[in-house]
């Protein structure tokens, strides 16, 4: 070093630092050796903190404002007081900025999709994909576990261990939330806010908070994507058979479907022949068919079997279940106009007396 450049070197320092790069979380101050001068001024601008190492050893974190740096706890020793050492002073300092801003808009997304069971759809596979933002809270506890000597920490050098922390409990969220897939749209926030919940604790080992999370989207594979379209068109098209006839009436009634056109066309009048014919026939043969055999009794009863309430059943079937012997004289039995169950001999003994007797034993 040059006798001019030692000479401004024992001149007042003035330390800061202005960020425009948007992504630096911690800025390490550079100067020659490593050396801060007696009387040298600090100025920590609001969003910042900063951290002075002495030795490697963080002496003190220090929060928005102007500091004068002569107090005798802080490492302001000059060279000039240390000509031994060929002026260069073993009392080394360094001064580090941490920005304490919000950093926004970081993305997260799962690399590979998440295995989950669906009540309609028995076992899909997801991907899901948002944003999330964090700050610094504990400038020390987060040079200590993530930083380090690093003099220019942006935050891609821990965006991925924090979306893979993220991702990590998403799935474990998702695949115990027994949501059906179609209604995860209307649950996004109540995710984003659970997921907050659960994983702020793990950002904060690190001194950093979670702000905020979102969830952004959830897809399905392409394939079931286009299985899932392919439902909703016929969901929206009602009866199949009425929207082919729509279908056909507009290709008859177009003038620009060209050949193709009149190939539906004369598709079409077939079908509709066809469809006249049947129903011509079908009132043909409606004139010649005699109307239904009245019914002699419209009688309904409720049968007692094995102590469950069984009917309604017409009187036709009640005599079928007597000569089954499924009915007793002794089996409760309720029809309209009873005011409770009554034995079944009492209202329908005619019926009993109609079963043959038993057959003679040999």
């Amino acid at each position: 070093m040059g006798l001019f450049d030692w000479i401004f070197g024992q001149f007042i320092d003035v330390i800061e630092w202005t960020d425009d790069s948007h992504d630096t979380m911690v800025y390490r101050f550079p100067r020659h050796n490593n050396e801060i001068k007696y009387g040298a001024k600090l100025t920590v601008r609001e969003s910042q903190m900063a951290i002075f190492v002495n030795e490697g050893v963080i002496a003190d974190v220090l929060g928005p404002g102007i500091y004068e740096l002569e107090t005798k706890n802080l490492p302001v020793m000059t060279s000039i007081e240390h000509w031994d050492h060929a002026f260069n002073s073993p009392f080394k300092a360094e001064v580090y900025f941490v920005n304490t801003k919000r950093f926004t808009d970081l993305k997260w997304g799962t690399k590979n999709p998440i295995m989950v069971r669906d009540p309609e759809f028995s076992m899909v596979r997801l991907r899901a994909f948002g944003t999330y933002e964090i700050r610094i809270t504990d400038p020390k506890q987060f040079m200590n576990e993530i930083v380090g000597t690093d003099n220019h920490f942006t935050v891609d050098e821990i965006d991925e261990q924090l979306t893979n922390l993220i991702i990590s409990k998403f799935t474990t969220i998702l695949g115990e939330s027994n949501l059906p897939i179609l209604d995860m749209a209307s649950n996004y926030e109540k995710f984003s806010q659970y997921i907050e919940e659960k994983i702020a604790p793990y950002f904060g080992e690190y001194g950093l908070q979670l702000t905020k999370i979102l969830v952004e989207n959830i897809s399905l594979p392409a394939n079931v994507e286009e299985a899932l379209d392919k439902r909703s068109s016929r969901e929206i098209t009602g009866n199949l058979d009425d929207n082919i006839k729509y279908q056909t009436g507009e290709a008859l009634g177009s003038d620009k479907g060209g050949a193709m056109g009149d190939m539906i066309g004369m598709g079409a009048g077939i079908a509709i022949g066809q469809n006249m014919a049947e129903s011509l026939s079908k009132k043909s043969l409606d004139k010649h068919t005699p109307p239904p055999l009245p019914e002699r009794n419209s009688t309904m009863y409720y049968v007692a079997i094995n102590e469950e309430k069984e009917g309604p059943y017409d009187l036709r079937t009640i005599q079928l279940f007597i000569n089954e012997e499924k009915i007793h004289k002794q089996t409760l039995i309720w029809t309209e106009g009873l005011k409770d169950w009554v034995e079944a001999q009492s209202i329908l003994e005619k019926n009993f007396n109609t079963m043959p007797p038993p057959l003679p034993k040999i």
